[in-house]
């Protein structure tokens, strides 16, 4: 039991002890857009998704209900030093990632089958419904 109890604290000192720069690290920014332009038309209802360049970052945009969407970060969680971007598959219900493989779903950016190990990244967002802004930070 001892040994067990060792080994058990050996392997999480050793994963609470990783370089955090080994994982994918967030981008910074602070965007504003509004749903009713053209360019975001598939946002206006829920289950639409999009893709934004937003400069420093590219994202995918998923509107789950009237005032719920989903920010996700376009980089793969396989590989941080080299991370490809993923693209919404054909089945509008999946994420996947070209270079691994690996698919998330479009709903929740969990993942469901690797090589990644990592949900998608995620980003916050403010919306006004009545106006249609939808404001995309990162903290």
């Amino acid at each position: 039991m001892k040994t067990f109890l060792l080994l058990f604290l050996a392997m999480f000192t050793a994963v609470s002890c990783r370089d955090r720069n080994e994982y994918l690290q967030p981008a910074y920014f602070s965007f504003m857009v509004n749903i009713n332009e053209p360019s975001f038309f598939d946002l206006s209802v829920p289950t639409g998704w999009v893709y934004y360049n937003g400069n420093n970052v590219n994202l995918i945009i998923y509107r789950n209900d009237l005032e719920v969407f989903h920010v996700y970060d376009a980089r793969s969680t396989y590989n941080p030093t080299d991370p490809c971007n993923c693209e919404v598959a054909s089945d509008n219900v999946t994420i996947q990632d070209p270079c691994s493989g690996s698919k998330w779903l479009l709903s929740d950016g969990f993942l469901l089958e690797g090589p990644a190990t990592f949900n998608l990244l995620e980003y916050d967002y403010d919306f006004d419904l009545t106006t249609g802004n939808l404001y995309l930070f990162s903290q």
